[in-house]
């Protein structure tokens, strides 16, 4: 495949592993190099990226900001299906993914690229989700994983490669590394080493988003969160860009220890995993959303959206998000979301982030149904005892077959 790639489009972060990658990737097929860095509000400078890529004679590279476009078009759509994998993980990872790789089909089709690449190993399941979008939106695009092709096996092998090409090492790569961390505005993800060992606690300098709870103020702190069609739009009335309404959450969750996360998975390749996750503002809007959707949303559809969440998230956690499957639930979860608007009361305290009050203009919820008080009610307690009786019909024939077999 090496003589019919003319141009690559590089996943490059800037760090040791991409710049080895694209070296690599200019020695072993002779070709052109675009790179492309995404910000998604991972905290960290990206302009040094653009100076290494320069040092290595690169001319198109591309630095693009899509902070808002990860959490409108990505992240919101997610919470709107309450989603968590396995019960418990926001999918931080997993939802930044098909973003990178849409950045990178489509950047390959504006410069006629051939091909693209990424960093991802292959015992993740990164490697996962970028083919397969790439698949889904351009099935005529070829993908260089260079982990599954190089034979650089070991990190001192990847350091002896550096130093022999002259890649800039940075001091902190050169020791071992105690962990790794991927960010992004929804989360921090931090794996390998000293966390792999799932019978040993986290130390407590891996966390780097949220405090301590028990070291978080003594004080709770209560927040309003308002929607509108399944979205939060503003905090404590303040209306926000999603981009900005995320980083607020963030903000106030981190400094109450909220959404914190020791996790053992099921990756989708075959293998369990040990991460510490922090998603404080995604932690926070899980439950509020919730508490919004309690008052608007009838019953059969909070839980039938129930019932298809997991097969949503698993299919967000494998890499499925440009897939019929996906969109199809996606227009469905999108349905139920029509009044899903008010606000919602939260209170932050150590660790927890809890629903206190909950409003809506489009509320379902009758005080004249519920209330404990005489008054001019809709509901006859007569009604409940023929309810109860057609329900019951079934169970009494069974019983009544289970004692004649029995007796």
């Amino acid at each position: 495949m090496a003589n019919e790639i003319k141009k690559v489009v590089l996943a490059y972060s800037g760090g040791l592993d991409t710049s080895i990658i694209l070296k690599w990737l200019q020695e072993t097929y002779n070709c052109e190099v675009v790179t492309f860095t995404a910000d998604l509000g991972q905290g960290e400078e990206l302009e040094p990226a653009r100076k290494k890529a320069e040092m290595f004679g690169i001319k198109d590279i591309r630095i693009e900001d899509l902070r808002e476009e990860f959490v409108r078009d990505f992240v919101f759509p997610m919470f709107r299906a309450n989603t968590v994998y396995e019960g418990q993980y926001l999918l931080g990872t997993s939802i930044a993914r098909p973003l990178i790789a849409k950045r990178l089909v489509e950047i390959a089709q504006e410069t006629g690229a051939d091909a693209i690449s990424h960093g991802a190993t292959g015992k993740g399941n990164d490697q996962v989700r970028f083919e397969l979008t790439a698949n889904a939106l351009d099935p005529s695009i070829k993908v260089i994983a260079p982990w599954r092709e190089w034979d650089l096996r070991s990190r001192t092998q990847l350091l002896a490669y550096a130093e022999a090409n002259q890649i800039p090492i940075a001091k902190d790569k050169r020791g071992e590394a105690p962990f790794s961390v991927d960010a992004n505005l929804l989360h921090t993800s931090s794996e390998g080493m000293v966390l792999e060992d799932p019978a040993v606690p986290a130390p407590d300098y891996v966390a780097q988003r949220t405090v301590d709870p028990e070291k978080a103020p003594n004080e709770p702190e209560i927040i309003t969160i308002g929607y509108e069609k399944g979205d939060p739009v503003s905090v404590n009335g303040v209306k926000l860009s999603p981009a900005a309404l995320l980083t607020k959450l963030n903000e106030l969750g981190g400094k109450h220890g909220v959404g914190r996360l020791d996790l053992v998975e099921n990756r989708f390749v075959g293998m369990k995993s040990r991460g510490l996750y922090e998603t404080p503002g995604g932690a926070i809007l899980l439950v509020a959303h919730r508490g919004i959707e309690s008052i608007t949303l009838d019953r059969g559809e909070a839980h039938l959206k129930d019932e298809l969440m997991p097969k949503y998230a698993e299919l967000i956690y494998n890499g499925f998000w440009f897939s019929p499957e996906r969109e199809m639930l996606q227009a469905l979860i999108d349905k139920s979301q029509e009044y899903v608007s008010g606000e919602v009361t939260v209170k932050l305290y150590k660790g927890s982030a809890s629903v206190i009050a909950r409003s809506s203009a489009n509320s379902l919820y009758s005080m004249d149904l519920v209330t404990f008080e005489e008054g001019a009610v809709a509901y006859d307690h007569k009604d409940a005892a023929g309810f109860i009786r057609l329900n019951g019909l079934r169970l009494k024939t069974w019983a009544a077959r289970n004692k004649k077999a029995n007796s």
